[in-house]
């Protein structure tokens, strides 16, 4: 395998789970499902600062920031990516993010008959196992996303510096704090599979989105749209067709 040597600081990765709607489509609407997933969160992970999509991984994505790419602080990049991705959810994608830093390596893999490029190291696996951790049985309050990640990432770091108040504008023009409903947890040891035990803290929005058209909605819209085009059999997509 050929690779850059990795950076003298850590990449930040960020990982997102599948998701649950997915499984209520057949195979066409999870296609459109997930290419409307990959879209959008594409889009808002690079709105905050500069990342690079490294790959897709079923109907999950992986997201690095790293010095190498631009980035002056790449924890505090990915989680303000992360706090975009759980706070502008189009569609209610519901997003599960986990994030992890450390060394990694950027290179090629594969065979003669094909390669591709990608991140390899042990915070890639990292990341993905946060993505896995559910919440505390005893939330008090309801969650619409949330994010996790190893408590020692932001040990001696400021809430209001990982997620701070936003600036909006009243109608006559003042600026105003628009304060926010994330909300830490209490930190925890969770097992993870090939990882071990992990004390995580985690990161909530208790703000509930409410789209005007569902993720699933879409999807099997555009599969209709396609077959009235002419671009798949109808008898595919008849079962939801409107009578």
């Amino acid at each position: 395998m050929e690779g850059t040597q990795p950076p003298e600081r850590p990449g930040c990765l960020l990982n997102r789970s599948e998701p649950p709607e997915a499984r209520q489509l057949d195979p066409a609407e999870t296609l459109a499902f997930v290419n409307h997933f990959f879209a959008w969160i594409s889009e808002e992970a690079l709105r905050h600062g500069p990342g690079i999509v490294d790959k897709y991984i079923g109907d999950e994505v992986m997201v690095v920031f790293s010095d190498e790419f631009g980035s002056e602080d790449p924890l505090l990049d990915t989680v303000h990516a992360a706090r975009g991705m759980g706070q502008r959810y189009v569609y209610s994608f519901l997003p599960h993010i986990g994030i992890a830093s450390g060394r990694v390596i950027v290179g090629y893999v594969g065979t003669p008959q094909g390669y591709s490029t990608s991140v390899f190291g042990a915070p890639v696996a990292l990341a993905a196992r946060c993505a896995a951790v559910d919440l505390p049985d005893d939330v008090d309050f309801r969650v619409s996303s949330y994010l996790t990640l190893p408590a020692s990432e932001i040990e001696g770091r400021d809430f209001a510096e990982l997620i701070p108040a936003e600036s909006a504008r009243d109608a006559d023009g003042t600026d105003y704090e628009q304060p926010h409903s994330w909300r830490p947890l209490d930190g925890r040891v969770v097992s993870m599979k090939n990882v071990g035990d992990v004390e995580v803290a985690q990161i909530a929005n208790a703000a509930v989105w409410l789209p005007s058209q569902s993720a699933e909605d879409r999807a099997r819209e555009v599969v209709r749209l396609a077959a009235k085009a002419g671009r798949r059999w109808k008898a595919e997509c008849d079962r939801d067709a409107p009578s």
